[in-house]
């Protein structure tokens, strides 16, 4: 694979202009037109429409530039270097793990590749509750396209591997309908280990698209350099204060940088993106930064099958089922989106419960091993508020996510769901992720059992991939963090461009819904910077 062009590369030899790390020192100050904070699916939406509209970027990233030829398909390489905490990032209580992006592209470079709009009920919920009339399903659908065709988010002709096929199967005989997932690949060679880094450049990821466009246009990068601190003076952002780390996160130089700009877009992330602010001592007159914080809090449920399953190989998520979401996210109860995740053997012994001797004999069986997983859509009821982003002693960001009974009644409905979808595909066994669990070899065993599991942290595992909220978008600014134009409601040159706009989850992989939201606010702020409009290309 070291054969293939490599645009990385191939822009560097152009010239970009790249600093930090092994790319150069940073200078001790830089002016632009706009500083953006990340380069994930915001930062890099709004990379390319700023410098469209001929305005000055530069673009901040804490993680390392890699690209194709880094993208070996070996985790233990992959995690450090390309997700927070080593694809380790933990919840307070260190009850919830969650996988991260940090690198330049963020989560983009690293996902799995689904592609969801904002679901139509999402939407109006935040319409109803936080008073965005402009988000109907008719207004951003535009935006979405634009995305869509920008990225090639298509559908994926080629039939599922066996371990989202199971998922296909034993949904249609139990009559729950699925579905088939759009993928953002063009030329995808189907290897499967697009969690870390696409290693053929298929995977349409901000690192291959949006970014090269805006460091042809001139955007200056800068990598392995941490946003400290925001200087606010008054009502507006004077300068961004940077360092730079190294990919433990330490800082390498008692001197950082300053990059004073006219506009800053924080696009760090759902829970950067808040603790950027608290540690910049941001006005907050009325307590909602960094509170409903989001994660679609996950359980999942493996199975053992007579055949090989071989869930590393081919595209990760390619069939997910919305059957359980049907349910009144306002008065009902929990409801959760079902996925079939790829099977890799780092993340799964990390992930799967069991140790010892047991894990020993999960990895034996690990070729014949299929998994699903839940993806519980938390922040629509009273009972689901989601967490608190706050600050360790440090400085660095701690999300405190309680785990309550309502969403563990919805982790044991999940549990239950999958294991009968499971069961009903033709697995031999299927064991819940839970520390109590056993191989169950029948569905009545296995609703039994899990019928009377004790549902508490550390017990139910649960991860996640997916993390919202933090700088909620509102109407009124007692209702959030940000204006429906997504800049701040006290500081005026200050915007936030990413997942924590999102005053809930929305019940699917966000991907997609912050291509499309950001894509409409950064053409709105392209326009009202330079007065040029612009769209995604």
């Amino acid at each position: 694979m070291s054969s293939l062009h490599d645009p990385i590369q191939a822009g560097l030899e152009r010239g970009w202009k790249v600093l930090g790390d092994r790319h150069g020192p940073l200078p001790e100050s830089i002016s632009c037109d706009v500083a953006i904070v990340g380069t994930g699916a915001g930062g890099g939406i709004t990379a390319e429409l700023l410098t469209a509209a001929g305005l000055s970027v530069v673009l901040i990233e804490e993680g390392p530039l890699r690209s194709s030829r880094d993208f070996n398909q070996i985790e233990a390489q992959a995690y450090p270097a390309l997700y927070q905490d080593s694809a380790n990032r933990q919840t307070a209580d260190k009850a919830i793990s969650i996988l991260q992006g940090r690198c330049v592209g963020g989560s983009t470079t690293v996902n799995w590749t689904s592609s969801f709009r904002t679901p139509g009920d999402t939407l109006k919920f935040w319409r109803d509750r936080f008073e965005l009339p402009g988000l109907t399903d008719d207004a951003m659908s535009r935006w979405f396209l634009q995305a869509e065709q920008r990225l090639n988010v298509n559908a994926w002709l080629v039939p599922p591997n066996a371990n989202n096929d199971k998922l296909r199967l034993g949904a249609a005989r139990l009559g729950i309908s699925a579905g088939a997932i759009l993928r953002n690949v063009k030329a995808c060679w189907n290897l499967g280990s697009c969690g870390m880094g696409c290693p053929t450049n298929a995977k349409q990821s901000m690192l291959v698209t949006t970014l090269p466009a805006a460091l042809d246009r001139g955007a200056t990068l800068l990598v392995q350099t941490r946003a400290e601190r925001l200087e606010i003076v008054g009502d507006a952002v004077q300068a961004v204060v940077c360092m730079p780390v190294a990919l433990n996160g330490r800082a390498t130089a008692s001197r950082g940088t300053r990059v004073q700009a006219r506009h800053v877009v924080v696009a760090g992330g759902a829970i950067n993106s808040p603790a950027l602010l608290l540690r910049s001592d941001a006005p907050d007159p009325h307590g909602r930064l960094g509170r409903r914080t989001f994660l679609h809090p996950v359980v999942a449920s493996t199975a053992i099958f007579d055949e090989p399953i071989e869930g590393w190989d081919g595209a990760p998520q390619t069939m997910y089922s919305d059957h359980f979401l049907g349910i009144d996210p306002i008065e009902g109860p929990i409801g959760y989106k079902l996925e079939a995740p790829p099977m890799h053997p780092v993340l799964a012994s990390i992930t799967l419960p069991g140790f010892g001797p047991g894990m020993a004999r999960s990895m034996r069986d690990f070729p014949r091993t299929q998994a699903l997983l839940a993806l519980l859509r938390d922040g629509f009821h009273e009972q689901s508020p989601g967490g608190r982003v706050g600050l360790r002693t440090d400085g660095t960001p701690l999300l405190d996510y309680p785990l309550n009974d309502f969403v563990f009644d919805g982790a044991r409905r999940a549990l239950l769901s999958m294991a009968e979808i499971q069961f009903s595909a033709g697995a031999l066994t299927v064991s819940p992720g839970h520390e109590m669990a056993a191989p169950y070899r029948s569905w009545a065993e296995a609703r039994q059992a899990i019928q009377a599991l004790p549902m508490k942290p550390y017990l139910t595992r649960v991860v996640s991939a997916h993390v919202m909220g933090g700088c909620g978008m509102a109407g009124k600014p007692e209702l959030g963090v940000t204006r429906p134009d997504g800049r701040h409601w006290q500081l005026q040159n200050l915007s936030v461009h990413d997942g924590s706009l999102f005053p809930t989850s929305i019940g699917a992989n966000p991907q997609l819904s912050i291509y499309g939201l950001v894509g409409m606010l950064a053409s709105g702020l392209a326009r009202e910077l330079s007065g040029r409009s612009v769209a995604l290309v």
